[in-house]
Parts: C-alpha cells; structure tokens; sequence
C-alpha cells in the first residue's frame, strides 16, 4: 500500500522529487509554491507527517519518497520563547538538522538547512560574511550555531543557508504585514530604531536557494537582499511604498522593548561567495504591490 504521504502521480511514474520537512511553516510553504512554479516536483511534509528529530521517521520518509534532495524549513522560531525553552529549541533547530543531515549523508542525497544572523553579536560594524566568527547572544542563536556544526560534521556537501529578518506578501506571520495592517489601521507601532538587519524578500530567499541546491553548493552562504536598515526604516519604507502615512511609527531604542532574548545592534549579512540577491528597495515594491493588490480583492 502506498504511504498517505507520497502523492499517486510520484509513485506510478518513480519520479524522484524534492522532499520539503516543514510544509506548514513560512519557508515551507514558499519552496512549495515555488517549485510548483518552476516545475519541480515535490513533496513536502509536516510535522505529522515527518517529525525530523526521529531517526526511525527520517528514515521511514527518504527510503519511500526517495527524494534527490532534502529542504529543511522546519524548526523553532520563536526568539523569546526560546530563553526559558532550550531543549525544546534545540531539538528542532539543532537535534532535528543534524539527524537529516545523517540520513541524507549515508544515502547521497543533497541537503539544504537554515541558519540566521543571530548567530552573531554585532560587535562588528561592517557586514558580517560567510568567514565571520559566530558569537549567539541568546539560546536561539547558539541553537542555529550548534545546527550548522553539527550538519557540516555529519554531511560536509550540505548546504546551510544565513538569512535574516524575512517577508513577504503570502502569509501573515511576518514584520512588513504587521508594520502595514497597523498603518492601515492607524494604530500605534512600537519599533526599534537602533538595530540594523538584512531585510529578506522569502520568494527571492526561496530561488536562490534552489539554485545554489541545484547546483550543487555546500557549506555557509549568506543569502540576503542587497540593502540594509533599522526596524524602524524597514516599517517606514513599506509604508510610503503602499500609500499610507508613517505617523503611527513610534521609534524606540530595542533596550527599552526588555525582550527576554538580547539581540545584536547590527546583524547585516553579506556574502564573500559572491551571491547577490535585488536590492531592498525593489523586492519591497514588489511585495508591498502585491499586498495592495490582495487588499483591493
């Protein structure tokens, strides 16, 4: 009998697709939308369906699907949360990569993870590149730290992708749709003016990563936009982008915000691999035309 999760058209015709762990999540369900638009066939899990941190379920999933690639977009997002839930953090960020990168390893399969800015302290002023030293100020950082090391141990060709501060226009859970649904709404908008990140377009994230998967990259890469800002300027930015006003902008240093996860005052990435994704300001215009045009529907 075939498993529930492999779709009929893949098992009758043996095609070898692309596994996604995480089909529920942000990046997700961007990889599938994706590849569905570039043609690739997929199948992608959720956590029901694959839960990454069993070796037996890892296992289970690659000698059915028999996928030539494994995507992770899977793991624990939550920042804060995470100071008084390491275990729970580490099992998905760290536990979870690691028992992937082992099973794709002994099968020969191509792997690709995600990492983050936060594995960084932003004692720097220039942009951090693929050679910088990490140094995580909080659990979620030596969380994605630990991932990355213990992946590259276990599979030297995997490719471990740094990201940082992602949006887009198709889901909710993200800094611009927030920042947009308060302006709209002429809602007072709490935002921090001191810190300076490498906003992430995800369709562009989500190509890009493809492409180096495909063509077989390994290691660290960096994989942001070409443009870096506060919070504060990212919120301001979308903003007049979409016609509204930034009045309801309130500008605060991050101290004042006492989250119980300390983040680093500048986490710019740049890449000395020589990827470079659309600037700032064009990946902005186009989700933000692109949010203006679901509320018009």
């Amino acid at each position: 009998m075939r498993p529930d999760f492999v779709p009929e058209h893949i098992a009758e015709q043996d095609i070898r697709p692309l596994l996604i762990a995480g089909a529920n999540g942000t990046l997700g369900r961007a990889f599938g939308r994706i590849c569905h638009t570039r043609g690739l066939v997929t199948v992608a899990l959720g956590r029901d369906e694959l839960d990454i941190i069993s070796p037996v379920s890892v296992e289970k999933a690659l000698d059915t699907i028999r996928p030539w690639a494994v995507v992770n977009a899977a793991g624990y997002v939550r920042v804060d949360e995470a100071e008084n839930d390491a275990g729970q953090c580490f099992s998905e960020n760290a536990t979870g990569p690691s028992v992937l990168a082992t099973a794709c390893a002994a099968r020969g399969l191509s792997f690709l993870t995600f990492s983050s800015d936060l594995v960084f302290d932003g004692q720097q002023a220039e942009p951090y590149t693929e050679s910088a030293k990490p140094n995580p100020l909080n659990v979620y950082g030596r969380s994605k730290l630990a991932a990355e090391q213990r992946v590259l141990a276990v599979h030297p060709q995997a490719l471990v992708v740094r990201t940082s501060a992602f949006f887009s226009a198709w889901d909710e859970f993200n800094f611009v749709y927030f920042a947009l649904e308060a302006a709209r709404a002429r809602r007072r908008f709490e935002v921090a003016d001191d810190v300076r990140i490498s906003p992430t377009y995800v369709p562009d994230l989500v190509n890009a990563s493809l492409d180096l998967l495909m063509d077989e990259a390994h290691g660290i890469w960096h994989v942001v936009n070409d443009g870096a800002c506060t919070w504060a300027e990212l919120a301001r930015m979308a903003a007049e982008r979409a016609g509204l006003s930034s009045d309801f902008l309130v500008p605060r240093p991050m101290a004042e915000f006492n989250l119980p996860a300390a983040r680093p005052a500048q986490s710019v990435l740049r890449s000395e691999n020589g990827m470079v994704l659309p600037s700032l300001d064009d990946t902005l215009n186009r989700c933000v035309g692109e949010m203006r045009h679901h509320w018009a529907v």
